[in-house]
């Protein structure tokens, strides 16, 4: 079995020529599970896979995370194949957010009669998440505002930050068993985003190493990070990941139940009166 991590897009929001930050990790050269969904992602992810995304982690609700979201409505709600069963990965304290930015626009469709999270399968998540029999963890990321914003990981396989500020000390833990780390960065860093002297300053070189860096400005300052002797994210770039170490089990899947060997609750069960 071979895990490979693929990016659609690794620019910032005004980095329209690079695509917006979005990834999909994949599993035997088929899209495992998708990170984020924004417009100029998911127009790259179409193109490459032919489909939709059948499952997605959102990191947070920034616009260029997920302004792909009314597409993906559109492509699942009239699709019997796929309608409601679109799995959606979503931090709890992140889904009134989500809702919000893309969910509470009066009427999905002008004709009526239905919501926008019925395309979809919506999965509140906490520390960690079950995926296809694998489980996953995520951590907050320092993007904004706190419980806003949140990463990904793949134990042993891959670290995904999402955007934030450097977060060393969480990533000791997350990053600790030699995951590849898709990192935040760009030249200069600011309140809510990671500069290449913050990221240099604040992580060991161990941890460096096995940083790439996405969601920067343009490709001219994808050149300079790269001279720094850093490696750094291209559209469409596909990196391969090691055998993940994260938890097992068989998904479960209910058996069928013929009708007629349904127990029926027998009349003459005892009642209790008053």
């Amino acid at each position: 079995m071979s895990w490979a991590l693929r990016f659609h897009g690794v620019g910032n929001a005004s980095s329209v020529e690079l695509g917006s930050a979005m990834a999909t990790i994949e599993r035997d050269g088929r899209p495992w599970l998708t990170i984020d969904c924004g417009a100029e992602g998911l127009t790259a992810y179409l193109a490459h896979y032919g489909e939709a995304p059948r499952a997605l982690f959102i990191t947070h609700t920034h616009l260029d995370h997920v302004a792909g979201f009314e597409r993906l409505f559109v492509d699942s709600y009239f699709d019997p194949s796929r309608c409601g069963r679109v799995r959606v990965y979503v931090p709890a304290s992140v889904v009134p957010l989500l809702h919000q930015r893309v969910g509470d626009y009066p009427n999905a469709l002008a004709e009526g009669g239905a919501n926008f999270w019925d395309a979809f399968q919506v999965i509140p998540v906490g520390d960690a998440f079950w995926h296809d029999g694998v489980r996953l963890e995520t951590f907050e990321a320092r993007h904004h505002w706190p419980r806003t914003a949140y990463g990904l990981r793949l134990r042993g396989s891959v670290v995904w930050t999402g955007d934030t500020r450097p977060i060393p000390e969480t990533l000791a833990v997350m990053a600790g068993e030699g995951e590849q780390v898709a990192h935040d960065c760009a030249m200069r860093g600011n309140p809510s985003h990671t500069g290449i002297a913050d990221l240099e300053r604040e992580y060991p070189g161990e941890l460096l190493d096995r940083c790439i860096l996405y969601h920067y400005v343009g490709a001219a300052e994808g050149e300079a990070l790269r001279a720094r002797g850093h490696r750094v994210a291209s559209p469409g770039e596909c990196v391969a990941l090691a055998e993940p170490t994260a938890a097992r089990a068989e998904p479960f899947v209910p058996e069928e139940v013929a009708p007629d060997s349904v127990p029926v609750a027998s009349s003459s069960a005892s009642t209790t009166s008053a």
